[in-house]
């Protein structure tokens, strides 16, 4: 069984939700015959690289809110981060495009180390103190403690179209799937999951995703009356 998650290094809530659903996943029976595949989606696909603003600042223009509101919802994040085991700063984080990450993963896809530089672009952006916006050699870095080589991960960054059609290929499937923002979690292209939801919802996906994945299991006894191309089964006395 496959599951696709769309998510974006620059949302808190597809930072809780990647634990949330890894903590279903976890206690799934069936864990090591799900598949999971990330995928990329940007929340804001149009930002300039060079455009890095301080997140109290990008919400208080982005939602019209106070920064004593702002704040309360960074510290309420953090507050729901720290339940799921997380570290994170509510306090002095940038926000700035996230499209030279997601071209990074794409690479690191590539050479099977897409899993470990998500976590580690997931943990430096919400809770490392140096930023990841506008700073290649910080993501050269990450690249590199990911197990990608450094000279690899500098010609990515170097070329902008290295990896593009890939990360705009994922953004179309989202908007076809129905994605307006995420996380988005998509099982077996059957079911969708929007949003950091409590593991016990991702267990019940997974559950009914698998059970209606799975080939129907036969109980035989033995003497099955039956009928099939060749004939019909002779009863025997």
């Amino acid at each position: 069984m496959r599951v696709e998650i769309w998510s974006d290094i620059a949302c808190p809530w597809c930072y809780v939700g990647k634990a949330r659903f890894e903590k279903a996943l976890a206690a799934f029976p069936h864990r090591d015959s799900v598949e999971v595949v990330h995928r990329s989606f940007e929340l804001d696909p149009h930002r300039a690289k060079d455009d890095v603003q301080p997140v109290l600042s990008m919400l208080t223009r982005k939602y019209g809110m106070s920064e004593a509101q702002a704040q309360a919802g960074e510290d309420d994040l953090g507050a729901q981060a720290a339940a799921e085991g997380l570290d994170y700063r509510t306090r002095d984080r940038d926000h700035g495009s996230t499209f030279d990450m997601h071209r990074l993963l794409h690479l690191a896809k590539e050479r099977g180390v897409r899993s470990e530089l998500l976590d580690l672009l997931y943990r430096a952006n919400f809770a490392e103190e140096r930023s990841v916006f506008d700073d290649d050699e910080r993501l050269v870095e990450l690249a590199v403690a990911a197990g990608l080589d450094a000279d690899a991960a500098r010609e990515v960054l170097a070329d902008p179209a290295a990896y593009a059609d890939e990360v705009r290929t994922d953004e179309r499937e989202a908007a076809e799937l129905g994605a307006t923002g995420v996380p988005f979690f998509v099982l077996d292209r059957r079911y969708g999951v929007s949003g950091a939801q409590p593991a016990e919802v991702f267990t019940q996906a997974l559950t009914r995703a698998w059970d209606e994945h799975t080939p129907l299991k036969l109980i035989e006894d033995g003497g099955a009356q039956a009928c099939g191309p060749d004939g019909c089964a002779v009863p025997q006395h």
